[in-house]
């Protein structure tokens, strides 16, 4: 993990989010890329490009690099190579091109949870974000005084299409030393003996060298609350799942998960692109 893209507003759940992005920094020796999408009032918009000479687009710009100034000036950036990217133009493309353009390796982003991703702090983009990114997308809640993670819960159908998600995850586990937590909810509309759920799962890691993991099946009445349950009755960490980009956020099994699941979920939650 060498660089890490962090999208901003400058609020509390952003701020916590940039924490723990500065704990993983510190811990890897990684970089740091700070993203602000500013939002410039739509009338102060030259319709087919953002002229950066208006007086309007200046001010904007100078308020986001002061905020940026504030922020840099925290403690717990210290020791931290930081890059201030501001971007003028509030769409998805300006995050996933400045995956591309930085080549990062992991974003993370703040979400106010129960208000709904589409009130994320910058609004329907970070649930495009979560959906589309190619890059694994970490999902903070709330403040982290340390960020460790122990118990990773990895849930999936333990399907074809998920094994490179599968590594994706372990490379993550293996950064902590974590004990992978793999899981399939079982529920009445799509069910599988136990026997069969381990049998599936068996195969689907063999020949995998990760050895730090466990297998479990777990019977609720929906994936999303069997996640969730399991999760807590084993104080996990961090939960892990896999998305489809033009399918929409967390669309794995054999049909889809709401984005109730990282609204409700009150741990961290990390997705990983199909």
């Amino acid at each position: 993990m060498n660089r890490i893209l962090v999208p901003t507003d400058f609020s509390e759940q952003a701020t916590n989010a940039l924490e723990v992005a500065a704990m993983l920094a510190k811990k890897h020796d990684a970089e740091i890329y700070l993203l602000h999408m500013m939002e410039i009032p739509m009338q102060h918009i030259d319709p087919g490009s953002v002229k950066s000479d208006i007086p309007e687009t200046l001010f904007f710009m100078k308020l986001a690099h002061k905020k940026f100034e504030d922020l840099m000036d925290s403690d717990f950036l210290e020791g931290i190579t930081v890059h201030e990217t501001v971007k003028a133009d509030i769409t998805f493309n300006e995050i996933k091109d400045a995956c591309k353009e930085f080549d990062i390796d992991l974003i993370v982003m703040g979400s106010h949870g129960a208000s709904g991703l589409k009130e994320m702090f910058i609004g329907s983009n970070a649930e495009k974000v979560v959906r589309s990114s190619d890059v694994p997308v970490l999902v903070i809640k709330n403040k982290h005084n340390s960020f460790n993670i122990k118990n990773f819960v990895f849930a999936s159908d333990f399907k074809n299409d998920n094994r490179e998600t599968y590594k994706q995850a372990v490379k993550f586990a293996e950064l902590f030393d974590a004990k992978i937590h793999l899981l399939l909810v079982n529920t009445a509309n799509n069910f599988i003996t136990t026997h069969e759920s381990r049998t599936r799962i068996n195969d689907f890691i063999s020949g995998q060298s990760f050895e730090n993991y466990t297998i479990n099946v777990h019977n609720d009445f929906s994936i999303e609350q069997g996640i969730l349950t399991f999760s807590q009755e084993i104080d996990a960490d961090l939960i892990g799942i896999s998305t489809h980009g033009r399918q929409g956020i967390a669309h794995f099994f054999n049909g889809s998960i709401s984005e109730d699941l990282v609204n409700h979920a009150k741990r961290p939650v990390i997705t990983f692109k199909i």
